[in-house]
């Protein structure tokens, strides 16, 4: 099985197994059938969420490349095609992490050559509209870098609603959405709603109004498709469980009431006991600069059996791990409750989770119901397995590494530090603390501040306890040498590989590299007059060495302290100072030198996947078994997609 598919731009796409498939039973095989449908036909919405031109562009692509008669050779046809990619990709034409416009490396007059040599019906023309007109129409769309130039702008003092070109706001200042949201939320409300998760606010004759995303409302088209594979897949349900949770579900979407939401998170916590699981819906809101609008995304999966049961040990101790971290008492859960952990073999993603995915996943997002209910974490193992497949074979480490001894230790124990610090993160980390009563949940407390931080907590959390004697007696680990190469590995990404991943003279404006160099710049600092991260240069090279790995863990315990302070007491000033401080700004000559040292490498800075396909096989109108195939080629599943899955016109 070849894992590398495909390179262009700074991508690597890879793809993924899904072993065991075959042990699943008919039932659950059509099932997951049926879950798989659901996925890919949500996959338009997340394209119009990100850009209100995404869908026509993409569309204009998939016709060019579809029928164009041009010759498909030579440089400028490798310039188009490599930006459709990334297009596809990105699930749009920002960057799927930086967050800046993907400009073209060909002109305009090529893009008006490849649309009149392709097949109109193919392109997405209005009425009477010309090639040449829908050229003109996207012209400064695409080409002008200062049209619409960041997806998600979280820079400080700007308005960031108006700064984002995200389509979850429509004509409205950032002031007059968080002042219309503000009219909604009850401080004394315990069990608040997630205000603004499923909608599009937009103006009209001076009145704020929401454009609810539901069966009969914005995106109608696409959720009608959902709910109906929804249905088939709720007839064939393992069990009464998981029948009830995809009937909240499809009620969810069916009304668009953000109380059935919080109905369906509980009932799917509740599901604990089936094979099969599957998150659909509008979940993750780092793509919103306010972080209320979900992003839609389905992961569809059934539990690893063998591999869970190191996850099942880090969940089972929840409450020991709560009890004895290094928070303030005043903001630990005395009742830590619900927590269902496992690892996933992962069918297919799409949305927000594909083809860039997470490698592991804790929901629901909301507070009180984690508190109250508890809460579900995944590691996705056999997208790590990829992942770790291509790693093995970068050069990086041995580049950056402090040491032989250091690289060797990250080579030896990384894989393993990587899935438990991934488990903790999300099993513990994500669960961990409490707010204060009476404090408004993080969206209204931490505005843009609050994804970084809350990512940086739950790395905390990971991070303190990878060195904990507690993982060795429970088998976790060998000793604390896993937890070390942790370390080393931490420190060196914060500081100096994930660089790799922004253009010299950037900031950095994603909210995980954010997280990552906030917590390593943080440590260096406050070590410093114990030379607990030493700094120094060697054949003109710049190197990170941790001195003292006790030391620096008890850096870690203070920092989470503090960021768990923050979010229980929605300190925005604190916040803001912390990720202004050392999360945003990078040292131009490190990273200048970084950019060299990473060239002649050849390490993509970002991988995503190419999706296996279910294939039903059908007997006498039923499906029988289903077969799983794995695509060898990016852009012609992109093309399929594009053909089959295409609910949504380009204008919504």
């Amino acid at each position: 099985f070849k894992v590398e598919a495909d390179r262009f731009a700074d991508i690597l796409v890879l793809r993924y197994q899904v072993p065991g498939f075959e042990t699943l039973t008919a039932q659950q095989q059509e099932l997951a059938y049926y879950l798989y449908e659901a996925a890919l036909w949500g996959r338009d919405i997340f394209y119009d969420q990100k850009y209100k031109h995404n869908l026509r562009i993409r569309k204009m692509l998939e016709g060019i490349v579809s029928t164009a008669t041009v010759e498909k050779s030579g440089p400028e046809w490798d310039n188009f095609i490599t930006y459709a990619k990334r297009v596809w990709f990105s699930n749009g034409i920002h960057h799927h992490y930086s967050n800046d416009k993907i400009l073209p490396a060909f002109s305009y007059d090529y893009l008006l050559t490849l649309l009149k040599s392709a097949d109109p019906k193919s392109l997405p023309l209005d009425k009477g509209q010309t090639a040449e007109d829908l050229a003109m129409s996207l012209k400064e769309v695409i080409f002008n870098p200062n049209v619409d130039a960041k997806h998600v702008n979280l820079a400080a003092g700007i308005d960031n609603v108006t700064g984002s070109a995200n389509n979850f706001y429509d004509g409205v200042t950032q002031k007059q959405v968080e002042d219309f949201y503000a009219k909604m939320v009850n401080p004394k409300d315990t069990t608040p709603i997630s205000y603004g998760l499923n909608s599009q606010v937009s103006i009209e004759k001076g009145q704020v109004y929401e454009k609810v995303w539901k069966k009969k409302g914005m995106y109608g088209d696409a959720i009608t498709k959902i709910i109906y594979w929804l249905e088939k897949a709720r007839n064939v349900a393992e069990n009464d469980q998981q029948r009830a949770a995809l009937y909240q579900l499809i009620k969810y979407y069916e009304t668009g009431n953000l109380t059935d939401w919080d109905n369906y998170n509980i009932a799917w916590i509740a599901d604990t006991s089936s094979r099969l699981d599957v998150v659909n819906g509008f979940v993750e809101v780092y793509q919103d600069p306010l972080g209320k609008k979900g992003s839609w995304e389905s992961v569809v999966s059934f539990k690893d059996l063998e591999a869970s049961k190191r996850i099942a040990a880090v969940g089972s101790r929840a409450q020991w791990f709560e009890d004895n971290s290094p928070l303030d008492p005043k903001h630990k859960k005395k009742n830590v409750v619900g927590i269902s952990a496992k690892v996933i073999t992962t069918i297919v993603e799409a949305g927000d989770g594909a083809p860039s995915t997470p490698i592991g996943i804790n929901l629901p997002n909301a507070n009180w119901i984690r508190q109250m209910h508890g809460s579900k974490s995944v590691s996705l193992g056999n997208i790590v397995a990829s992942y770790n497949t291509v790693k093995s074979k970068a050069k990086d480490i041995d580049e950056f590494a402090s040491s032989p001894e250091v690289a060797a230790r990250i080579k030896k124990y990384g894989p393993l530090a990587g899935e438990l610090t991934t488990d903790m993160h999300e099993v513990i980390g994500h669960a961990s603390g409490q707010i204060n009563p009476g404090i408004g949940t993080p969206d209204q407390t931490l505005k843009q501040y609050a994804n970084t931080l809350e990512e940086a907590r739950a790395d905390l959390v990971a991070l303190y306890y990878i060195m904990d004697e507690e993982l060795v007696r429970l088998g976790l680990t060998s000793s604390t040498d896993v937890g070390k190469a942790e370390y080393d590995l931490y420190i060196m990404n914060g500081l100096m590989l994930q660089l790799n991943r922004i253009a010299l003279g950037d900031k950095i404006e994603e909210a995980h590299m954010r997280n990552r160099q906030l917590i390593a710049q943080w440590v260096m600092e406050k070590g410093k007059a114990e030379n607990v991260i030493e700094k120094y240069s060697a054949n003109g090279k710049t190197y990170f060495r941790i001195n003292d790995y006790d030391k620096l863990r008890t850096l870690f315990g203070q920092l989470l302290r503090e960021i768990q302070r923050i979010k229980s007491e929605g300190d925005f000033k604190a916040g803001q100072n912390l990720v202004e401080n050392y999360g945003v700004k990078v040292d131009q000559t490190l990273h200048k030198e970084i950019l060299e040292r990473y060239k002649p490498l050849g390490v993509a800075p970002y991988m995503g996947f190419i999706q296996p396909k279910l294939v039903p096989v059908m007997e006498g109108g039923k499906i029988v078994k289903v077969n799983v195939e794995y695509p060898t080629s990016f852009t012609d599943q992109m093309l399929e997609y594009g053909k089959n899955y295409s609910a949504l016109s380009w204008k919504n």
